[in-house]
This record gives C-alpha cells, structure tokens and sequence, in this order.
C-alpha cells in the first residue's frame, strides 16, 4: 500500500519527524499569532463582535472543505509536494489580511488561509504517523502534540510583543509559516508516498474508529468553545480579566506537561479506547466540579491544570488509535476524517456552549461541557461493552 515501511521499524526516524513536528509547530505559532491578532482588528474597526465570532468560525468550514481533497492531492502531487504549496499558500493568504480591508473579503481569504493550514495538518500528522515506530507511536505523538502546544503559547507571546499596528505583526506571522518549507523540503526524499487510493470515501474510515471520532469531535467542541467562552464564564464568577487570562495560561500548562505522559501510557495499551474513555470521564468530572472549584481561585487553577491536560489527550490518544489501525493511504484518509470532525466540533462547540450561556448564565457553560463529555463517556462504554474485540 505504501513504498516506505517507516513506520514498521523499531528506532524513531528523528530526522523524519523532526520535519514534519517542525514544519506544522511553526504553523502553530503563526495561528496562534494570527487569531487574537485579527480578532483585535476587526474590534479596533468596530466590526461588531458577532459577525467577527463568525468569521472566526469559518476556519472550521475550511478545515471541512480541505479534509476531503487532502488526500487526494498527496496522491497525486506528492505528500512533501502539497505540504510545501500548503506553506507557501498559507504565507501569502496570511499578508491579504493587511492589504485587504473589506471585511466580508476575509470570510474567502480565511477559508483559503485555514484551507491550507489544515493540509498542513493533515499531512503532517499523517507522516508522524506514519514514521512513528508501532511501539513507540503515543511517544512520538505526544511529543508532536506538546511542541504544538508550545508553538500556539509561543505565538501568543509574539503576538504581545509585536502588537497589532502595521505591518509587522503580518510579516512576522508570514515569515514564520515559511520557514515551514525548510524542513519539508530537506526531509521531502523521506516523505511517505502514497502509492493507492484509500479503499473507501474517506467518512468511511469514522465506521471503524468511532470512539477516537467522537471523542476528538467532543474535544474540538470543548477546546473552540470553552476557550472562547471561558472568560465570559470566568468574569461571570467575579473573577477579574488578568486572573481570567492566568486560568486560560494553566490549561495551556497542563496541555503541553500530560501529552507526553499519555502518549506512553497509551504505547501499553492493547485496546487505547479504554483510555479515551477514561480521560472523557475525567473530563465530565471536571466540568462538573467546576462550579465548586471556581469558589476560589487556586482550586479552579489546579482542577484546569489537571482537567486541561487530560483532555487534550483525547487528540493525542485518538491520533495514536488511528495510527495502529491503519496504514499508508487508508491512515491519510482516516486522519482527514480525524481532523474533519474535528473542525466539526470547533464550529458547533462554540454555538452550543454559547447558547447554553444565554439560557443559563454562567451555568449554561458547565452544563453544555457536561452535555458534551456525557454524551462521549455514553457512547464510549456502550463501544467497548458491545464491541469489546473492536480496537
């Protein structure tokens, strides 16, 4: 199915990985520059705060354009090929941000910008993947998920220093997707090739892995809504705008400290859904403390460390599940899926979440997490009860 058996050896390829981790952590960084870059913006310009959560949400309608084509590009064109036009795609779209000023512009510059990034994505968590060692795959995606974590804090933090006036922010955001094409391009001979088609429609591939499916459904969901909203619900408590932005800093902690740990706690696993439903019934626990722990500020720290990184994991694990059920351009075709419900759950977690805070005040927030995480843990136990075999 595919020419290069990578991944059947037992030493990680580091140089392999080390393109693909670097090439889509300096995505990371530009994204997390580029979002609160352009959400400034547009509240600078006095575009009113729905329409730019709108906007916003179109990342996640391109992410669902470019997931059903990804694969077929890198069959066609190469994987190391599509990636480098990815980047180079991405670059330019990311500087129409300053020239263009017409704000109902952004919703196709976006769809184009987010289009590519999510190639990017695929792509790359597809050769990890793929040049991942059997053995040593929820290592290596562990350490993939914690570098990107680094990379999104990273941007965050560039982002305060170069600000939101002129051209800078632009050029720095656009120079760091590039550098993106040096590693691709000097591990492009290692790239996996995609040899076949994969054998089914690539929604096809969610029949077999349903549990990683939804739970990483559920974490887009979570991940989009409640870090848009957190602050809402935080301020709603009484808690001030700095102390809101330190509790939102915490999860980022916790996220990038249990990858890694989760990543090996899964490599000795026979049957890794056990673990996505345990982290899922850690995260319905810890929406519902979540109430009792915000009565004082040091208490909803530790739980959002805690609660923060263990969810995450349901990305890290669901990646390494997929990882060992599928090879070549079924593994390409699943993972498209992987990221397309993904993108699913970014674009419904924020409404629903939303919503529910419209119902219930700051109530509606932990109930619409709760609601999530049950609904996961509910069809996570019925999988493994009734399909026990099913891995």
């Amino acid at each position: 199915m595919t020419e290069k058996l990578a991944g059947a050896q037992d030493d990680i390829h580091w140089p392999s990985l080390i393109a693909a981790i670097s090439s889509i952590s300096a995505v990371g960084i530009a994204i997390g520059l580029g979002l609160p870059l352009l959400s400034l913006i547009l509240e600078n310009r006095g575009i009113p705060s729905s329409l730019s959560g709108l906007n916003t949400a179109t990342a996640g309608i391109a992410a669902m354009m470019a997931a059903p084509v990804t694969t077929k590009l890198a069959h066609r064109f190469g994987v190391a090929t599509t990636m480098i036009w990815a980047v180079v795609i991405a670059a330019i779209s990311s500087l129409g941000f300053f020239y263009i000023e017409n704000f109902w512009a952004w919703f196709p510059l976006r769809i184009v910008f987010h289009g590519a990034t999510t190639t990017l994505f695929i792509l790359s968590e597809f050769w990890i993947n793929f040049a991942a060692p059997p053995g040593k795959r929820g290592l290596v995606l562990g350490i993939y998920a914690t570098v990107l974590s680094v990379g999104f804090a990273l941007g965050t933090l560039i982002f305060s220093a170069v600000g939101t006036q002129g051209f800078l922010p632009f050029a720095v955001g656009s120079t760091i997707i590039l550098f993106a094409v040096i590693p691709i391009y000097l591990a492009r001979g290692e790239s996996p090739y995609l040899v076949e088609k994969p054998q089914h429609h690539f929604l096809r591939y969610t029949l077999a892995v349903p549990t990683a499916i939804i739970g990483v459904f559920v974490f887009g969901a979570v991940q989009a809504g409640g870090l848009a909203l957190f602050p809402v619900y935080a301020t709603r408590l009484g808690f001030t705008e700095s102390q809101a932005g330190v509790l939102l800093t915490t999860m980022a902690v916790g996220n990038v400290i249990f990858q890694i740990p989760l990543g090996l706690i899964s490599d000795r696993m026979k049957d890794r859904r056990k673990l996505l439903a345990a982290m899922g019934a850690i995260g319905l626990v810890g929406a519902l403390l979540l109430p009792y722990a915000a009565m004082a500020w040091s208490s909803l720290a530790l739980l959002l460390l805690l609660w923060g990184g263990v969810v995450a994991g349901l990305y890290t694990v669901g990646l390494s599940h997929i990882g060992h059920r599928f090879m070549g351009a079924d593994l390409a075709a699943a993972n498209a899926a992987f990221i397309f419900f993904y993108a699913i759950g970014t674009v419904a977690g924020p409404a629903a979440i939303g919503a529910g805070m419209d119902i219930g005040g700051a109530d509606g927030f932990t109930w619409m997490l709760t609601a999530f995480f049950g609904v996961f843990v509910a069809f996570a136990l019925y999988r493994l009860i009734f399909h026990p075999q099913r891995t």
